[in-house]
């Protein structure tokens, strides 16, 4: 056990802990001292106890578990925090409960706007496929609308269909869908952000998504008072990531005014992660556009606020059969998907990222998508040259065995989400597992397949999406089991699966030789938690806490 940095105080000390480091040169210890934001010794108590002087914060951890600080590799901050204030309807089934827990709600709100509900299950009425009629009956004379769990449907009643304008339908881009009934009008189903935008933005909350839905700034400014409030909601995000033992955050949509507004909070108080802000490439930018995306790299590049990396979506999901598949959906054989890019398109795209040095990550669900996003890091490739581009796959729910070895031959990430396959932390298994079809379950959701052919695999929620608790993904990923007793074992072992969210998400970003392990020299992003996960029984998992959370340094959570 080695132990360096003898002869200063250290500023914070973690003892009586289970440390388990992530450093395979040195697997585990009893204690962890930091300074100056860095660790400077791990080891026994008493080696790390000499650094203690009359100013060190001294951190019990009582025979807990002590790991690096969680990296959450793929959410949604800015939106996910906003979503906290929103009703959550997850677990909710049957009519009778939904109109409940809808009303109960919008008694609590009486002066809002627009009223949102997070969260519902696609077979929230069973069968049925909700219409605006079933929310019309619920809440007629107030706008209303509800999310799926995946943030690709979402169904609205009438007035507020009205009051955005979609009520007749309206014409949009690819991947896109209003479903319009036989009497002509909406039936409250609308598919993908272009479809429910303009209901979302009755809710005064539309510079929150911004970073998903256009990639672009506010407009007009925000005024101070808005910006201000738009910094209460990030640092509410921060709060909750930081209350979930996450060190590191690795967004997943962005612009320039989310990095000018986290700059702001560091300035002033400090972050309490460290978070990476992409460039959101859509579909109607042109590839000019992409100096924005080089300027945002140059300009936030810190340990604490970085960018660096573009953004895209190459198709919707299963469950509103948009996602883009190679052979129909199962439940609807004439149809595959529409693309957000032409292959074409993209290619052109991931070669003039590549060119300028920075990383993607493409949401890619279907078959067809993931094929698709390979084919463009291919071209990338023969473009430009190899380097360590280290480019990212997002999702990856069903993919080819022609395509699983191209991940360790082009180097590229798989960038995963433990609670998303149907069956794991309460997702339904249906519709999905009938849209996808039995031939190809052996291949959706293959963290297993993907690893064993040499793929780097990084996990993370997809928050909002999922619970953001980092804990019940590692408890979803070891507990993980086959849809048929013919389909292979995708599960983790504990420590694969803990790795995923810790030495995987500093390697997504380039910083495997700063965080993502317990080591001298490394940040001291750690976090204590409030039993030893290592002896505690997989079904049990979930019962393990956060208490202690630490970034650079700084307690940011205690329980």
């Amino acid at each position: 056990m080695s132990v360096t940095g003898a002869g200063h105080n250290a500023d914070l000390i973690v003892i009586n802990g289970r440390v388990l480091t992530m450093d395979e040169d040195n697997p585990a210890a009893e204690a962890v001292a930091v300074k100056d934001g860095a660790i400077v010794a791990i080891g026994s108590r008493a080696a790390v106890e000499r650094l203690k002087g009359p100013a060190t914060k001294v951190i019990d951890a009582k025979g807990g578990s002590v790991l690096p600080g969680f990296i959450e590799a793929h959410m949604h901050l800015f939106s996910g925090a906003a979503e906290l204030a929103h009703l959550q309807l997850a677990g909710v089934h049957g009519f009778e409960a939904l109109q409940s827990a809808i009303r109960d709600h919008a008694q609590t709100r009486p002066d809002a706007k627009m009223l949102v509900g997070q969260g519902v299950d696609y077979t929230v009425l069973g069968s049925e496929r909700v219409t605006r009629h079933h929310l019309d009956a619920i809440l007629p004379d107030r706008p209303f609308a509800m999310a799926a769990p995946d943030h690709h449907t979402m169904w609205a009643n009438t007035m507020a269909l009205e009051m955005a304008g979609v009520l007749q339908g309206q014409q949009l881009g690819p991947g896109n869908e209003i479903v319009m009934g036989d009497d002509g009008l909406a039936t409250g189903e609308l598919r993908e952000g272009e479809a429910f935008g303009p209901v979302l933005d009755l809710a005064g909350e539309s510079r929150v998504r911004l970073g998903l839905a256009t990639g672009g700034e506010p407009d007009p400014t925000p005024s101070a008072e808005e910006r201000a409030a738009d910094r209460d909601i990030m640092r509410r995000g921060l709060a909750w990531c930081a209350r979930h033992g996450i060190t590191s955050v690795q967004n997943m949509d962005g612009n320039l005014y989310q990095l000018e507004l986290l700059a702001e909070i560091e300035a002033e108080e400090g972050l309490a992660c460290r978070v990476q802000v992409p460039f959101h490439y859509k579909n109607f930018m042109t590839l000019d556009m992409l100096d924005k995306a080089s300027a945002m790299a140059e300009r936030y590049d810190s340990e604490w606020l970085s960018s660096g990396i573009v953004k895209v979506f190459y198709d919707g999901v299963l469950d509103s059969w948009t996602a883009v598949m190679i052979e129909p959906y199962a439940d609807r054989p004439d149809w595959i998907g529409e693309p957000l890019f032409t292959p074409q398109q993209f290619i052109d795209l991931a070669v003039a990222v590549d060119k300028r040095g920075l990383q993607i990550a493409v949401h890619s669900i279907g078959d067809g998508a993931v094929r698709a996003v390979l084919d463009g890091y291919e071209a990338a490739e023969q473009a430009n040259g190899r380097r360590d581009s280290r480019h990212r796959v997002e999702h990856i729910e069903v993919i080819t065995a022609a395509d699983v070895p191209r991940f360790q031959n082009l180097g590229v990430i798989a960038s995963m989400q433990p609670p998303h396959p149907p069956g794991a932390m309460g997702f339904p298994l249906e519709p999905t597992v009938s849209r996808i079809g039995a031939p190809r379950w052996p291949l959706s959701y293959a963290w297993r397949t993907l690893k064993n052919a040499g793929a780097r695999i990084v996990f993370a929620s997809d928050w909002p999406v999922s619970p953001i608790d980092p804990i019940l993904g590692i408890q979803a990923a070891v507990l993980r089991k086959p849809w048929a007793k013919t389909d292979p074992d995708q599960s983790f072992s504990l420590y694969e699966s803990i790795a995923g969210y810790t030495v995987e998400g500093a390697y997504a970003e380039f910083m495997e030789h700063r965080k993502g392990r317990l080591k001298t020299g490394y940040l001291a992003d750690i976090v204590v938690l409030s039993a030893d996960i290592e002896t505690t029984a997989p079904e049990a998992l979930h019962t393990v806490r956060p208490v202690t959370t630490i970034c650079g340094g700084k307690v940011t959570y205690q329980a």
